[in-house]
């Protein structure tokens, strides 16, 4: 069992280990804008990771917090986008799980479990997207058991892959609403996902609403104020988004120890990484845990997100001009450390970072 966790993940052994492997080999082939982890999520499928944080009752198993950031971290340090797109789902399954609903979670719940439908969410309108605009970016009426919803959610993963969007609207008192959306009503409409700097076999783009007729069977919580601070499911400034930036820092310093292993130069260099993400692992899963006296999950974010930026440009400074050519393992890695900048990154972090870039972080 890692040294940092309380109690082992029931999914360590070589089952996992295997699959950590194969994501690493394959992770190269999900860099065309056209990929898309279908594969990966097979092979998540066959090893049970599609049950997480799905009810027993309906197939899944229960994970403590710190083990699931666990996964997500061991995972991401394999394949970034595969692990990005089963946050993703893994967050819609926990809204539905949270849910009051009981026919939606027994509609969904099984099939989620066994990988027989895809169901993602579209929720950073209701967070951290397109929070300044004074119309809201989905409109939500109601009118005789129906919800309608208009307006674009500005960020679906794999929208186009799902069976159901978790998302979301505002009606005019400002309330909101949170739905389980089936991507085949009419007036649904996935727009073509753009060309990211990373990631895009995530698929993720814009999706379309107009006058979307869902029935209130669908409705998950709401109409309340906040309603994406209810709940289960992980949110802006959470510990899930800076899970992944651990792993993926943890590849890069692993990388580094390899090139220190034949070159002196960097020893030093390597070993003030390596405990650096060390004590940010053992602080991330106290925090998981909820028994980190005096220390947030915003805070968290910070320090992962510095870590995972200078990691991965210490590994492409390290491995020079071989790094620099497309397809390299470092030059893939700083672009994917520049994710970490844009998802669901609350101001505060976004601050911490921009006082870190202008060399002011003690003013």
């Amino acid at each position: 069992m890692d040294a940092f966790l309380s109690s082992p993940p029931p999914f360590e052994g070589p089952r996992f280990d295997q699959l950590l492997q194969q994501l690493s080999e394959t992770s190269q082939t999900l860099e065309g804008p056209d990929a898309w982890p279908g594969p990966q999520f097979d092979a998540l499928a066959e090893t049970g990771v599609l049950r997480w944080s799905i009810p027993d009752q309906y197939g899944g198993v229960t994970l403590a917090a710190e083990q699931l950031m666990y996964g997500y971290e061991r995972l991401a340090a394999s394949c970034l986008t595969t692990t990005f797109v089963l946050t993703q789902r893994i967050g819609a399954c926990q809204r539905i799980a949270g849910s009051e609903n009981d026919d939606v979670r027994r509609e969904l719940l099984p099939a989620l479990a066994t990988g027989e439908i895809f169901a993602t969410v579209g929720i950073s309108h209701l967070t951290t997207s397109r929070q300044h605009l004074k119309r809201p970016a989905v409109r939500a009426e109601y009118s005789a058991g129906t919800w309608t919803l208009s307006g674009t959610v500005p960020w679906v993963t794999g929208g186009n892959r799902a069976d159901v969007i978790v998302t979301g609207g505002t009606c005019d008192d400002g309330q909101q609403v949170l739905i389980a959306l089936p991507t085949d009503l009419p007036g649904v409409t996935c727009q073509t996902p753009p060309q990211l700097l990373a990631l895009n076999a995530s698929q993720t783009g814009a999706v379309q609403l107009e006058d979307v007729k869902v029935q209130e069977a669908n409705l998950l919580a709401g109409p309340v104020e906040g309603v994406m601070n209810r709940g289960q499911g992980g949110g802006a400034g959470s510990v899930t988004t800076s899970a992944l930036a651990v792993g993926l820092a943890g590849r890069a310093v692993r990388n580094l120890q390899e090139e220190a292993a034949v070159r002196e130069d960097l020893v030093e260099t390597v070993e003030s990484f390596a405990t650096e993400t060390d004590q940010l692992r053992r602080d991330l899963y106290a925090v998981a845990r909820g028994d980190a006296v005096g220390m947030f999950a915003g805070e968290i974010r910070q320090r992962a997100n510095s870590l995972v930026l200078r990691s991965t440009q210490a590994y492409l400074a390290a491995s020079k001009g071989a790094g620099f050519v497309a397809g390299h393992p470092a030059e893939r890695s700083v672009r994917e450390a520049m994710f970490f900048l844009v998802w669901s990154c609350p101001q505060p972090v976004l601050q911490a970072a921009l006082r870190e870039f202008a060399c002011s972080l003690d003013d």
